[in-house]
This record gives C-alpha cells, sequence and structure tokens, in this order.
C-alpha cells in the first residue's frame, strides 16, 4: 500500500478502458425467436450497428458494417429498426433513409422513427421540415401516405392483435411526453385509420407504451395518480408508488411485456430498478439494480440491466428457469474487484424541506492510500434531461475518477425520473435553482460528515447536466471547479435556437418566453459572468443542434477575457453527446488535468 495524495493515485483504469467501455444500447426488439438489439461504437467512429441473436443462439451483425442503424427524429432518435419474419428494416444514420435489407426502401428528404411492421406496410412516424406525422409506408413500392396530422408530435403507433385497431399518442407544445400525452385508438385498414377516438391522456396526465395484448385488450402506462402505473382498459392492474414509465426523450421504449396470462414489467422504487411479473406484484430476485428496455417473446425475455458491480449489459432471461444470457456487454478488464468503489444510496436534506437522491462513491483503489487526516477531493456528477435518472450500474466513468483518490456524487436532482410525478414537477418553473440546490446540499450533506475536502469540489454535466453545472458554477458557493459538457450558458439562446422538440421546454422549466425573458437572463450563467470565479473547461461538438457551438463559445470568451483558467475543447463532427472513442477518450484525460491544475495537484 503506497501513501500518496487524493486525485494522484495510478490507477488501473485508463482512459482507454472508459472508451472500450462506452458501447451504448438503445433498443431491442424480438421477432419470432430472434432478438435484435442496437449498439453504439465509440471505436468505430460512433457507429451504430445492428446485432441479433438466433434461435440457435448464434450473434450476428444483422445488417452490412457499412451501414450505422440511428434515426435522427427529435434529433434524440429511436426505434431506428423493426423486423418481420427475419426481414430487417432499418434508417441509416447517413442519409436517414429506411432500407429492407441492404436496399433502401424510401426516399431521402424525409426522416422516420418507431417502425412497426404491419402486413404490406411499415407503420412509423415520420418527419419533415418542423412536421410531424403518423405515416404508412408502402413496402413494395417505398412511397407513404400519411395516416395522422395536425398534432406537434406523435409517437408510439402499436397494432392490435388482429390487424383491426392502432393506438398511438399524440402530445402538443408547450408539453413534453413526460408532462401530457393523448391516447388514441383508430380502426386500421390497409394503411389508412378511420374514427379517431380519445382513450386517456390529457394536458396534464402523461401515457407512456400503449400495447395490445393476445386477447386483445389495450393495455398503456399512466402517471394520474402521480406514478407511471400499467393501466388494462383504463384501469390500474397493480397501483403502486413506483414508476413503471420513462421520459420519451427516444422513440420504442418499453417497460412491459405480456408473457400469457401475466405481465413482466420493470419499475422503478425510489431510483432503484427491479422487474417483476403481475398482477399481484412478484417480484423477480436477478441481482441487478438497473433495467430497461424489455420485450417479451414465447417462454423468454430481453431487456438491458446492469448492478453495481456489472456494467449494463443485453441479456436473454428464460422465463420457465429464470436464467440469464448475457447477449452483449460493455468490455470490462480484468481488475481486482477491490479497485472498484461501491455506492451508497443517499437520501439527504435539500432545501425547503425536499429531500433529495443520489449515489455516493468513495474513494477506492487496493494499492494506494492518502497521507492520514487528508480528505478526497468531491467530483459531482449531474446528469441530463434533466428528467433523466443515474443508476448504479458498474460504469468504468465513475471508477476512473474513484480509482484515482476522487469520491463522487452522483445526484439525482429534483426533475429525475424514478420518483414519482411530484418529484418530476419539482424543477418546473425551477431550473436552475432546485437543481443547484440538491447539488450544493449533496456536498454540505458529505462534507459535514467530513467524508470530502470542501475546498476542493467539483461539478461536471452534460445537456441539461452542462445547464446545471454552469449555473452551479456562478450561482452556488461551494464549487471550485468544473467540466461543462455541450451545457447551456444562455437560456435565451437555447429557446431560439433549439430544434422542434425542445423549442418550448424552457417553458415549464423556467417561465414563458419571450414573455420572461428577463428570468431567463438571471439564471443564464453568461450574463453573471461576473459572479463566476473559478476555473471551467467546456467541452462541445461542433455539430450540436440541440445546444449550438456558440453557447460554450461565449461562456469561454467571457471567462478568457476576465483572466480566469478556462478552456474550450471542440470536435470537429460530434453532435449532442460524444460518439468516437478518441473524443471521449481525449475530453476525459483533459478533464482530470484540468481539475488537477485548478487544484494545484501535482501528479
Amino acid at each position: 500500500m503506497q501513501t500518496s495524495s487524493y486525485g494522484t493515485w495510478p490507477s488501473p483504469i485508463s482512459a482507454d478502458w472508459v472508451t472500450a467501455a462506452q458501447k451504448r444500447f438503445t433498443n431491442i426488439i424480438i421477432d419470432g425467436e430472434d432478438i435484435y438489439w442496437d449498439e453504439m461504437r465509440p471505436s468505430e467512429n460512433g457507429r451504430t450497428a445492428l446485432m441479433r441473436r438466433t434461435k440457435d443462439g448464434a450473434i450476428e451483425e444483422a445488417v452490412l458494417p457499412s451501414f450505422s442503424v440511428r434515426t435522427r427524429v427529435h434529433e434524440y432518435g429511436g426505434g431506428a429498426f423493426t423486423a418481420k419474419a427475419s426481414k430487417v428494416y432499418f434508417v441509416n444514420d447517413r442519409d436517414q433513409r429506411i432500407y429492407a435489407g441492404d436496399k433502401p426502401l424510401t426516399a431521402a428528404g424525409v426522416r422516420f422513427a418507431d417502425l412497426h411492421v404491419a402486413e404490406e406496410f411499415l407503420i412509423a412516424v415520420g418527419e419533415q421540415g418542423h412536421e410531424n406525422f403518423l405515416v404508412a409506408i408502402d413496402l413494395a413500392t417505398g412511397s407513404f401516405d400519411k395516416m395522422a396530422t395536425g398534432h406537434d408530435f406523435y409517437a408510439s403507433p402499436a397494432l392490435s392483435p388482429d390487424g383491426k385497431k392502432l393506438a398511438f399518442l399524440t402530445w402538443d407544445h408547450p408539453n413534453m411526453p413526460w408532462d401530457g400525452t393523448d391516447l388514441w385508438v383508430a380502426d386500421y385498414s390497409s394503411g389508412k385509420i378511420t374514427n379517431i377516438q380519445h382513450v386517456a391522456g390529457s394536458k396534464t396526465e402523461s401515457i407512456f407504451e400503449p400495447q395490445w395484448s393476445p386477447e386483445g385488450d389495450l393495455y398503456f402506462v399512466s402517471d394520474r395518480t402521480g406514478w407511471w402505473n400499467i393501466y388494462k382498459n383504463n384501469q390500474p392492474i397493480c397501483p403502486m408508488e413506483a414508476d413503471f414509465g420513462l421520459p420519451q426523450w427516444v422513440f420504442g421504449m418499453s417497460t412491459y411485456g405480456f408473457t400469457g396470462i401475466e405481465i413482466l414489467a420493470l419499475y422503478q422504487k425510489q431510483g432503484q430498478g427491479n422487474i417483476a411479473l403481475l398482477p399481484p406484484l412478484r417480484p423477480l430476485t436477478l441481482g441487478k439494480t438497473f433495467y430497461t428496455q424489455l420485450r417479451v417473446g414465447k417462454n423468454f425475455a430481453a431487456f438491458i440491466c446492469g448492478s453495481p458491480s456489472e456494467s449494463k449489459m443485453v441479456v436473454r432471461l428464460d422465463l420457465t428457469t429464470q436464467k440469464l444470457e448475457i447477449l452483449a456487454h460493455n468490455l470490462v478488464p480484468h481488475i481486482d474487484p477491490t479497485n472498484f468503489s461501491h455506492p451508497e444510496v443517499l437520501a439527504y436534506p435539500s432545501a425547503s424541506g425536499r429531500t433529495a437522491y443520489g449515489y455516493f462513491y468513495p474513494p477506492a483503489n487496493k494499492e494506494h492510500t492518502a497521507p492520514v487526516g487528508e480528505l478526497p477531493p468531491l467530483l459531482i456528477f449531474t446528469h441530463g434531461g434533466p428528467t433523466a435518472s443515474t443508476s448504479s450500474s458498474l460504469d468504468l466513468g465513475i471508477q476512473y475518477w474513484t480509482s484515482r483518490g476522487f469520491a463522487v456524487l452522483d445526484v439525482d436532482y429534483g426533475g429525475s425520473t424514478g420518483y414519482g410525478r411530484a418529484y418530476r414537477d419539482a424543477l418546473k418553473g425551477n431550473w436552475g435553482i432546485v437543481d443547484i440546490e440538491d447539488c450544493e446540499y449533496g456536498a454540505k450533506f458529505l462534507t459535514d460528515q467530513k467524508k470530502v475536502d470542501p475546498n476542493k469540489i467539483a461539478i461536471r454535466g452534460g445537456s441539461a447536466g452542462g445547464y446545471t453545472t454552469l449555473a452551479a458554477l456562478t450561482f452556488g458557493k461551494r464549487f471550485t471547479v468544473g467540466a461543462s459538457y455541450y451545457g447551456v450558458s444562455d437560456l435565451s439562446a437555447l429557446a431560439e435556437q433549439t430544434h422542434k422538440f425542445e423549442s418550448h421546454y424552457l417553458e415549464s422549466l423556467v417561465a414563458p418566453y419571450p414573455a420572461r425573458k428577463d428570468i431567463y437572463k438571471a439564471r443564464s450563467p453568461l450574463f453573471s459572468v461576473d459572479k463566476l470565479h473559478c476555473p471551467v473547461i467546456f467541452f462541445q461538438g461542433t455539430e450540436d443542434l440541440v445546444v449550438p457551438v456558440n453557447q460554450a463559445q461565449m461562456m469561454y470568451d467571457a471567462l478568457h477575457n476576465r483572466g480566469i483558467l478556462t478552456e474550450l475543447v471542440l470536435y470537429e463532427g460530434e453532435q449532442h453527446g460524444f460518439r468516437r472513442a478518441e473524443n471521449i477518450r481525449d475530453a476525459l484525460q483533459k478533464e482530470l488535468a484540468f481539475y488537477l491544475k485548478a487544484w494545484g495537484i501535482a501528479r
């Protein structure tokens, strides 16, 4: 055991290892006994491969390596592929056309997502310019007809087992889908719908994932009680204070499926992931703490899961034996597990009597310790969304820091999913207030317990988490350095320049715009840069359409002109969220070096 200062420990977890563990799994579908899933690979310049596990257990790529399976509808995409009778249909990232096998089906100019095969048609969500609609694409010709138009957004088309009914979701500005959606059912025949009827939902009720049971009953998830619970024909089947739904940032999300007469479902309770059969609720003990993207086949299921000792993976579950088969996972080096920091679930007091949540990771390295009396620096992680949530799955991106002598607090600040609607709504009108409070109070909670150094507290985050980072550094009092990944510095600019999906999002998070432009200015770090006195490093993709590059440039210029230690790192060709291995690795290394420089720690 060697003694050296926190933050300087040599670690077996290199930036290369972190990069190798950055594959992202988004969607899963089942076609008969075949399981398909996508995996974004930084090692292949961010290409998204489509994988298939065949009924005999073989795992292979389902499309040619020259394709990258990704749709850009809403910019975030999702639901970019489907399959029927072993025939694969997918959106190719480069031209956004749908392909059938290796042949283009649709023409360029329209983007598609949420693909579903319905006999001779492909039902999907279409996007052209600022218009969204529901379409039926002729599988023989590639031509399409708009089945439903007029709402700002469409999602989740679901065809009944007899092929005669189509359920789908809509919502309109200024709502986001977790604020309020409407569920509709229409008569369907040969690519056309008639007799559209409203079934559930409103401007204040969020509906998620309509599905038809094998018997033809309509199920969906609603948060009308304050919790996303599953409903059958508009009646709750297992009411409880848990979330069976998710914020629909991407298409194709799924949390339940039919095993026959039962339902297999995923849910979050106090931020922890669970899987169960219902009704009544009968949890399965699989040893995981994170679950998402559940699909159910005949006597088996497939989903994404993880735990504190396992990174996120795609698995197949035999419903008879409850045996798990790992289909895909992120590469984790053979490292003594005593080098891994295991999370402590925190529920701590925050402002105004609220309770905030997070995971605390103490420093861990079997070969190194710190001098007696020294406390570790604290690095606070702020997730994006801001409706997203963190998880306790093994993440080398966190272990990279803890194995070097950092403590990490991964915060589920007010607004996060998995704690009910009231917690999610705590951020309404309070973005830049509640999230900062929960981060600051988390730092206070740990410093009061003398678990971290009060003079070495950093904060980092991407996208919405990048805004929270910059706002906390500007308006907060506890942070001494920070890293913003494609974060927002000017809320007004974001409101004016961002894409359609989020173009009214800030009206609920901040205030009506432009009527209350004064609030936007007051909460924008750029216009209060005189209050920011600590070092900040910015990481930004040059092709980011969600948070344009000028957001980082303006903030960097303002700090640089005041002589504050700052860096701006631009990555050519990157969009919102880095996908290329060399850029992920470079950013991590530069971030570590920046913190040590800011704190005057010599390696």
